[in-house]
């Protein structure tokens, strides 16, 4: 008898124990809290991209994104759940931006909208989601305006800023070109002005810039433009522009002999996507700026985090070029995501993924260049602020001077 009763209290400690560690399991997670968009099994998010239109190169992105978000479901989910991202077409087109978000807010109840490309079409719908209270995240776009707690504290950028790399790239031509005479050939709406008005805060002033060429993106080339600028007698170019007018300017100025010092933005420091087509001859010695490793870079090969990238490529972009960055990009700020997804746990409400999404901490991830990680809090939003200057080679980017934290 007393055996039995030994035994009895033995299994009641161990129901006792089992019960406690539920309790305090439900305690941790607490009951499930949902916003539109989640539920017990899916976590809905929306995109729009240039899926056709003049910068349709940029739909990359969201391809690579949902290519990494069918991985994480593969591997189980977040926290269980699925992510489901629905791909809406704007053609880099403000209208229809505002057109495609407000179906994916209004009519698929989206829990939040993310990745979304370009300044103009992102400002398009800047007021309409922060009015709304649905996260804006991790847009693809650098411009400053989106690190604004106080008056648009529903979005979040990722990237550098376009301010912190064109005052980089204002400190690089003053301690190398004294005396530059700089030539500018910028996009005509927030992208292009944010880097105009930072590179001339950067200078100290406008002084040096005896050139300012403006182009639309429906212009069918910048060949006026590049001529402008060398009338004016710039030896320093900076170009920033997307990839396609990127990829104009460089072969024009090698088509007419001239060599300026050119500089272009980091959206278009893409090897297969503007360097080969302007033309590696022309392409020798342009001047960039990265914070994602070069997925072409040879010195990459023993890389543990290159190496995930490439398995993740060879299984869900079987099909896809490798030396397109953008992919690179893509897969980088879904990771960035799911991070966040991930530490809202059971709460996905809207509220507390902005929480989440506003108290990222030393976030390592594999593609991020050395000595560097996601960081942002609530007072600054701005999650990558890290910058290393790079020069092609007429082979790959290489790397020079010292990383550069904002």
């Amino acid at each position: 008898m007393a055996r039995f009763a030994r035994l009895r209290l033995r299994a009641a400690c161990i129901l006792l124990s089992m019960l406690a560690a539920s309790t305090a399991q439900a305690q941790s997670s607490g009951p499930a809290k949902y916003d539109p968009g989640a539920d017990d099994k899916t976590i809905k998010i929306g995109t729009t991209a240039p899926l056709s239109g003049p910068v349709s190169a940029f739909a990359q992105i969201a391809k690579s994104a949902e290519a990494y978000f069918r991985k994480v479901n593969d591997d189980g989910g977040v926290n269980g759940r699925r992510i489901q991202m629905i791909i809406a077409d704007d053609a880099y087109s403000p209208p229809k931006t505002v057109e495609q978000t407000r179906r994916l807010v209004e009519s698929e109840e989206v829990l939040l909208i993310f990745g979304g490309v370009g300044t103009p079409t992102n400002s398009a719908v800047h007021k309409y989601l922060n009015d709304r209270k649905v996260p804006q995240l991790f847009l693809g776009s650098g411009a400053a305006k989106w690190d604004d707690p106080k008056n648009f504290p529903w979005t979040v950028g990722w990237q550098p800023t376009y301010r912190d790399e064109a005052i980089a790239y204002a400190k690089y031509i003053k301690a190398s070109h004294a005396n530059a005479k700089i030539g500018v050939l910028y996009q005509n709406d927030d992208l292009g002005k944010d880097y105009l008005k930072a590179l001339e805060e950067g200078l100290g002033g406008g002084e040096a810039i005896v050139a300012r060429a403006a182009y639309e993106t429906t212009a069918p080339t910048v060949d006026t433009q590049i001529l402008q600028l060398k009338t004016a007698g710039a030896d320093v170019v900076l170009v920033a522009a997307t990839p396609k007018f990127a990829a104009q300017a460089i072969r024009k100025i090698g088509e007419i002999g001239w060599k300026p010092t050119t500089i272009i933005s980091n959206v278009s420091a893409s090897i297969s996507g503007v360097l080969e087509p302007a033309g590696k001859d022309n392409s020798t010695g342009v001047i960039s700026s990265q914070y994602l490793k070069d997925a072409t870079d040879p010195a990459l090969k023993d890389d543990a985090g290159y190496k995930e990238w490439v398995a993740f490529m060879d299984k869900y972009q079987p099909d896809t070029n490798k030396n397109d960055w953008l992919n690179v990009y893509g897969y980088t700020i879904a990771q960035t995501l799911v991070t966040v997804l991930t530490a809202a746990g059971n709460d996905l409400t809207r509220a507390n993924v902005m929480k989440q999404a506003t108290n990222l901490k030393d976030v390592h991830l594999p593609m991020l260049i050395n000595g560097t990680a996601v960081n942002n809090s609530p007072e600054r939003y701005t999650p990558m602020t890290s910058l290393q200057l790079i020069r092609f080679d007429g082979t790959r980017w290489v790397p020079f001077g010292e990383l550069l934290k904002n």
